[in-house]
């Protein structure tokens, strides 16, 4: 998909795309709990749509509609024999789902895009090869065999919080307590409370400390009626508008989210004043649309950058190859992007989204100052489907007539 974006400001109010980070925990949550849960504000996306897909296949019975989605919890008692899960390119629907289907069934076969099935699952091939479990890679799927048993699992916390979020959803359905040790600083502390939060509004206790969590077994997930809260993840790139004289308001919010991107408010107060230095460790997920701003601005360092390289793309690679087509060379570290102050132009060529919707939505918002195109737009489906429809309504002058698949 093309979309060409031409110089334009932003102005008006509109409404935040729901919570991804939330909608994955609430619908699994949910698939977990014995009977009828109900969650409102539930916007499908591609990775959303992945998580429900499996879920179902799993056995909860999911119908959503109109934003609301209806879910009757998976029979827990009854396990599967095999079972065959597509993860298509989210990671989260991946990492969560697999300790919990060493529940649900004897084996499960995980497949997913390329670039998903090239992320690294180190950590659940240490924790998960056991006398009674084994992952293994198989061809170009991930297989679970055999049981998770309660017990201590030690893992470190400065890798994704995805292995961790997976064993927490997991382990408090056993026979049985357990402990998760960190053996290194816990990075992404956010996304972490936000499983909790979850948890807890099921009826899932999880005692947190400062390098470890106790999970109590035979707990019970209960159903629920709740509302998924607007996404900050993606709610940077309609407020990034505000730094060149945008004037967008973002509704449903809330202000006291555990989700960590909402950094992005006092992130771009300090972009605004200056070059700044920002640790991006606890929010890699801001990386691209911080780089995209800075350079249009003062410019920056970030730290913390070196999970950038194993997201959807090698997002600091992406962004120092299409930067460059608008004269902006950026400096990648093995844990820091240096931006600098820069005259910048309209793109020299056509801008590669590299597949990647954060890096298609960073791009468009620096495309609406200098004009530019983007090629393999379509990427923003991953989490926010109706961003192009929802900046053109802020103002943005984006053409559409070119949005044929190649």
């Amino acid at each position: 998909m093309i979309v060409e974006i031409l110089p334009s400001k932003a102005q008006g109010t509109i409404t935040a795309p729901s919570s991804k980070s939330c909608g994955h925990r609430l619908l699994i949550a949910a698939s977990l709990a014995s009977g009828e849960s109900k969650i409102e504000n539930i916007e499908l996306n591609d990775d959303i749509s992945a998580t429900v897909a499996c879920l179902r296949k799993m056995g909860a019975e999911i119908e959503i509609k109109d934003g609301v989605a209806n879910v009757h919890g998976i029979s827990l008692g009854e396990r599967k024999e095999k079972l065959s899960l597509f993860c298509n390119e989210s990671g989260s629907t991946l990492r969560f789902l697999i300790p919990l289907s060493y529940i649900i069934s004897a084996q499960s076969t995980f497949g997913g895009s390329d670039r998903l099935l090239e992320r690294p699952q180190e950590v659940y091939f240490q924790l998960f090869n056991t006398e009674s479990s084994s992952f293994s890679k198989e061809g170009e799927a991930y297989v679970t065999n055999g049981v998770l048993k309660a017990g201590e699992y030690s893992l470190p916390g400065d890798v994704s919080s995805q292995y961790i979020s997976g064993l927490l959803f997991a382990l408090p359905l056993l026979d049985g307590d357990s402990v998760i040790k960190l053996t290194t600083p816990l990075q992404s502390a956010p996304y972490i409370d936000i499983t909790i939060d979850v948890l807890s509004s099921f009826g899932v206790e999880i005692v947190k400390k400062n390098d470890y969590f106790i999970i109590k077994g035979n707990q019970t997930y209960k159903p629920q009626k709740l509302f998924c809260e607007g996404d900050w993840s993606n709610s940077a790139f309609l407020h990034a508008f505000n730094l060149f004289n945008g004037n967008v308001t973002v509704n449903r919010l809330n202000e006291n989210s555990f989700q960590g991107d909402k950094a992005y408010i006092d992130f771009f107060k300090k972009l605004k004043k200056g070059y700044s230095v920002i640790d991006i460790s606890a929010c890699p997920d801001l990386g691209p649309v911080l780089i995209a701003c800075s350079a249009l601005l003062n410019g920056a360092k970030l730290t913390g950058t070196s999970r950038l390289k194993i997201k959807e793309s090698d997002r600091g690679l992406a962004m120092k190859q299409e930067l460059t087509k608008f004269g902006i060379e950026l400096e990648l570290n093995e844990d820091s992007i240096i931006i600098p102050k820069s005259e910048y132009h309209t793109p020299s060529a056509a801008l590669n989204c590299h597949n990647d919707h954060r890096v298609a939505m960073s791009l468009a918002i620096m495309c609406s100052i200098t004009g530019g195109r983007l090629d393999g737009a379509e990427c923003v489906n991953k989490s926010y489907p109706n961003f192009f429809s929802d900046i053109e309504k802020l103002g943005i002058n984006t053409n559409y007539q070119e949005m044929q698949t190649k």
